[in-house]
């Protein structure tokens, strides 16, 4: 008598309390490599220094990133968005205000906030990194990737701008991207912020006037400004 056909089927086994934990070891690791990347460097860390940080095994390191570089760029991809879920920046709550206003100044203002948020979790990671590639072919692509991506999001302002009125250069939206490049660099906020001693709303100030200069060529004041 075949007895498979009693036999019920198997289902998959899925541990509620196993993949949380997994996902609290995994948060571990991002934040202990995190320090470790901006405190002593990326060339002079090692997963082995990362894990001791974490307090795991080695191995689990390997097993939960599978090589440095990958590890890295989970550290940029948590560190630009504030946490581990999936969920593109440009579709996060903070970033709802360059979607809702309605006049350009208030997109701009609106990214400028985005971009301080985004400073005060990533300038010093986004330093390392930029140290790192001259020394490091797989950190160069990783910084190349930060390149771009910062571009495509300044286009995707510029886009936004656009699309409620005339830019100050015209037709020249490679130019109007130029300029949302330079200044969402989180470099500024590093060096406004954390070097200069600037308040974050200050900086935000700031970022919001060079935004709607560069793209509109209207001065402003700050948000309060009438």
């Amino acid at each position: 008598m075949d007895e498979s056909s009693d036999a019920k089927p198997k289902r998959a086994y899925r541990s509620a309390v196993r993949e949380e934990s997994a996902r609290r070891t995994r948060q571990a690791v991002v934040a202990a490599a995190a320090d470790l990347f901006v405190s002593g460097g990326y060339g002079a860390t090692s997963l082995a220094d990362v894990a001791a940080r974490a307090g795991v095994a080695r191995p689990t390191v390997f097993a939960a990133f599978g090589s440095k570089p990958a590890l890295l760029r989970q550290v940029l991809d948590e560190a630009l968005a504030g946490d581990d879920e999936p969920v593109p920046v440009a579709q996060r709550p903070w970033f709802r205000p360059v979607w809702e206003a309605d006049t350009q100044a208030g997109v701009l203002d609106g990214y400028a906030g985005v971009c301080t948020l985004i400073g005060g979790r990533a300038a010093r990671i986004f330093e390392t990194v930029r140290r790192a590639a001259d020394d490091n072919e797989e950190v160069a692509q990783v910084w190349e990737t930060l390149l771009r991506n910062r571009r495509r999001g300044a286009a995707m302002v510029v886009e936004r701008v656009r699309g409620l009125g005339p830019l100050r250069y015209g037709s020249d939206v490679e130019r109007a991207i130029d300029v949302v490049w330079h200044f969402n660099d989180p470099a500024h906020y590093d060096a406004l912020v954390t070097q200069c001693g600037w308040s974050e709303n200050d900086f935000r100030d700031w970022l919001s006037e060079q935004l709607t200069g560069g793209l509109l060529g209207a001065p402003r004041r700050g948000r309060g400004a009438t």
